[in-house]
C-alpha cells in the first residue's frame, strides 16, 4: 500500500493572485510570480553553477533539509485520532514511530517506521489481557526529490514546523485498519463501524507543530474528499524518547461551547510565510492582532488586523458565524473543527466551489498547548488547488 503525497484538482501551473480574503491569513504579496516557482533539484543545481547567489540559496536548502530530518529523528510514542468534519471523535489508536537516516548532503534520506497496536480481540486463560501486538507499516523514504517536487514542503526551522502534501492516505488508512480492524481485517472496502479516507482524495495536507516546553508534536492531517468536502480530519500526538513513555492523550474529550473558550480573546503575534518548496524563501512578515468574540445566542465574531510587508500594509477582516456543537460555521463558508487538547482545525465549507471560482483557499491548523498561547500553522492552495505557501503564527493572549 502507498504511503502519503497529493492530488490537486488541476494539474496545469499559471499564475495567480488570491482573490479572495480569509479570516486567519494576513494579506500576502501574488504567491506565484514565476512560471516554475518549485524547482527541480536538478535544475537548481545547473543554474547555480553560473550564478553565486543562487548556489548560495542551494547550500541553505540542503542544511534545511538537514535540519527537517533532524526534527524528526528518533523514537515516537504517539496516539492517533479520527474526527469527523464536525469534530466528533471517531477512533483512537495507540501509535509508535522509528525514523533514522543514510546518505550524505542532497543524496541524504529520510526513513520511517510507523508500528500501529492491533486492538485485543481475546483475552488468555488466566483472565489477564495478552500483550500488544503491533502491525509494522514502512513509509516511503523521504528526500530533496521529493519534499520538494511531490510534498512541496513548508518548512519553519527557527519555529520547528511544517507543512507536506500527500498523493493518496494509503498510510493513514492502514493506521485505521490495524488500529480497528486488526487481523480480522479482510480487506473490505467499507468495513463496518469504520470510516476509511478516500482512495482519490482531491487533497491530503499535513500541518505540524511541535511543542515550545515538551519534547512533544502535533501533526495534524486534513483529508478532502473527491468533491473538495473534508472527508475526515486526523491527529497524531507524539512524545520522543527511548525510554517507556505513556501514549500522549488528547486530554479531556469535553465537547460543545466548551471547547472555544480557550480560543475566546485578544491574540496578539507575528506571523512568517514562506513559499513551498525546500527552496521556499520568506515572502511576507506581519504583526497580528485577532480578536475572537461569543455571544449569549452563540454568534461568533471574528476580527483580524495584520501590519507588514515592504510597504507596511494594514488589513482587517472582520467575519461572524455560528457555533453548533464542536464546529463553527462562519458566512464566508469557512469551518472551525474544535477538537479536544485546545485544537482546531479550519477548512473551506466547499473547496470546489473556490476552484470554479478561481479563488484560492487554505487549510489551517491551530495548537493551544498552554494557557494563553498558541502556534498556528495555515497552508494557502491556488485556485488550481496548487500548495504555493504557508504561514506560521505565534501569538499570546493579551
Amino acid at each position: 500500500m502507498s504511503s502519503t503525497s497529493c492530488y490537486s484538482y488541476i494539474s496545469s501551473l499559471s499564475p495567480s493572485i488570491p482573490k479572495k480574503t480569509f479570516p486567519f491569513l494576513p494579506k500576502l504579496p501574488n504567491p506565484n510570480p514565476n512560471p516554475n516557482p518549485f524547482p527541480s533539484f536538478r535544475s537548481s543545481k545547473l543554474r547555480a553553477a553560473n550564478s553565486a547567489p543562487i548556489q548560495e540559496e542551494h547550500y541553505m536548502s540542503i542544511d534545511n533539509l538537514h535540519r527537517f530530518f533532524d526534527l524528526n529523528l528518533g523514537k515516537w510514542t504517539g496516539s492517533f485520532h479520527q474526527f469527523d468534519g464536525n469534530g466528533n471523535l471517531l477512533q483512537k489508536i495507540n501509535t509508535r514511530l522509528s525514523a533514522s537516516t543514510y546518505g550524505e548532503d542532497e543524496l541524504m534520506s529520510l526513513i520511517q517506521t510507523l508500528y500501529i497496536e492491533q486492538p485485543q480481540l481475546t483475552t488468555s486463560i488466566s483472565g489477564h489481557d495478552e500483550e500488544a501486538e503491533w502491525a509494522e507499516y514502512k513509509i516511503k523514504e523521504t528526500n530533496m526529490f521529493t519534499v520538494d517536487n511531490y510534498q512541496q514542503i513548508g518548512f519553519f526551522p527557527k519555529e520547528r514546523a511544517f507543512s507536506l502534501r500527500y498523493l493518496t492516505a494509503g498510510m493513514l488508512e492502514t493506521v485505521l485498519r490495524q488500529g480497528v480492524l486488526g487481523e480480522d481485517d479482510t480487506g473490505e472496502e467499507s468495513p463496518k463501524n469504520l470510516k476509511l479516507p478516500s482512495r482519490r482524495p482531491s487533497i491530503v495536507c499535513e500541518n505540524c507543530l511541535y511543542s515550545q516546553g515538551k519534547d512533544r508534536r502535533a501533526r495534524a492531517f486534513h483529508i478532502m474528499d473527491p468533491k473538495g468536502f473534508v472527508d475526515m480530519l486526523l491527529i497524531f500526538l507524539e512524545d520522543r524518547g527511548d525510554g517507556p513513555l505513556v501514549h500522549p492523550s488528547l486530554g479531556n474529550m469535553m465537547d460543545g461551547q466548551d471547547r472555544i473558550l480557550r480560543f475566546l480573546g485578544k491574540w496578539e503575534g507575528h506571523s512568517v510565510t514562506k513559499r513551498s518548496g525546500v527552496y521556499g524563501s520568506t515572502m511576507a512578515e506581519t504583526d497580528t492582532v485577532a480578536l475572537l468574540e461569543m455571544d449569549d445566542k452563540n454568534n461568533v465574531i471574528q476580527d483580524v488586523t495584520s501590519k507588514g510587508g515592504e510597504r507596511d500594509v494594514r488589513t482587517n477582516v472582520h467575519w461572524t458565524g455560528m457555533i453548533s456543537n464542536n464546529s463553527v460555521e462562519f458566512e464566508g463558508a469557512y469551518k472551525l473543527a474544535l477538537l479536544p487538547g485546545g485544537m482546531y482545525m479550519g477548512y473551506p465549507s466547499d473547496i470546489a466551489k473556490s476552484v470554479a471560482e478561481s479563488k484560492s483557499f487554505h487549510l489551517e491548523f491551530c495548537w493551544l498547548e498552554a494557557p494563553g498561547k498558541r502556534q498556528r500553522l495555515v497552508r494557502t492552495y491556488d485556485a488550481e488547488g496548487l500548495a504555493v505557501s504557508s504561514t506560521y503564527f505565534s501569538e499570546v493572549r493579551v
